[in-house]
Order: structure tokens, then sequence, then C-alpha cells
């Protein structure tokens, strides 16, 4: 199956990766945030967890290895949902991909909280993760017929 057709276009991930009082951030190169620094992040592919697709993009966009760690926040609408998650550094060095983004950069927190070139979103995705609140993983057995169950909580 060729990428596009593997693709659940409305399913997307991203996570908030804070190492050593900086964030990660990629500049994207097209669309609405064209320009702007951003998290990473994008859509989960058919038969893959959100927790492997945050991995996958991670990697693939900025070559580094996450660790995906609790939920701290969920965007939707009728259409589509996107799940945030604060994520811890694993390894790799910081690169661009030179296609869905043109720089990649650790940027001091506070920093990015009153960047220009930050959007709203970002903002506020960077402070649910400083807010010390989220919801963690919780072990939980359910029916399997769709894949293996998630499921996040306050605990």
């Amino acid at each position: 199956m060729a990428a596009e057709e593997n693709t659940n276009w409305s399913q997307s991930v991203t996570g908030i990766v804070i190492r050593e009082g900086k964030v990660l951030l990629a500049r994207h190169t097209y669309g609405p945030g064209k320009g702007k620094l951003i998290v990473p992040g994008g859509y989960v592919k058919w038969q893959e967890s959100p927790q492997e697709a945050l991995k996958r993009e991670y990697l693939e966009e900025t070559g580094v290895e996450v660790e995906p760690v609790d939920v701290i926040g969920i965007r939707f609408n009728q259409k589509d949902w996107y799940v945030a998650f604060r994520a811890e550094y694993k390894g790799g060095r910081a690169v661009s991909d030179g296609d869905e983004n043109s720089e990649v950069l650790w940027v001091d927190v506070k920093e990015a909280l009153v960047r220009e070139d930050v959007p709203d979103l970002t903002k506020k995705l960077i402070q649910s993760a400083l807010s010390g609140k989220q919801m963690s993983h919780i072990d939980y057995k359910g029916t399997t017929r769709y894949g293996e169950y998630s499921f996040y909580g306050f605990v």
C-alpha cells in the first residue's frame, strides 16, 4: 500500500520534548504553519498506534528518538482528532528532514513562549507539558478486535 493510502487523515499526534530547559521545535515549510516553529508530529498510519506514530514522526522529521510518556492534551472536532503527548528524549541529534521543516532547534522554553514565530497552539502545548498535569497510561485489557486499546487517565 502506498504511503498516501496507508495514512489515516483523521488521526494525528504531536509531542512536547523538553530537555535541559529547552523544547524541540521545527520550522515548518508548508501550509498554515509555514515559516513557524512548531512541535513535530503528523498523521497516524493505518494499523499504527498513536504512540508508534509519534516515535516515527519525530525520527523522520528531526532525527531524534522519543518515548511518549503522558497525554497532555487532545484537540478534536467532528472531523478529526489530535493527541498531544509529553515525550522523553531518548537519543539522536536534532536535524532538519529537508522536506517538512527547514530547521530543527532546541529553543529555551521561556523564549518559545514569547516568540512571534511560535504559534498559539504550540505555546499552549508547551504550557500543558510544563503544568505537571497529565493523563498517565493505565493498564487496561479490552477487546482487541481493532487492535490493543490504550487508556490514559488521571491517577
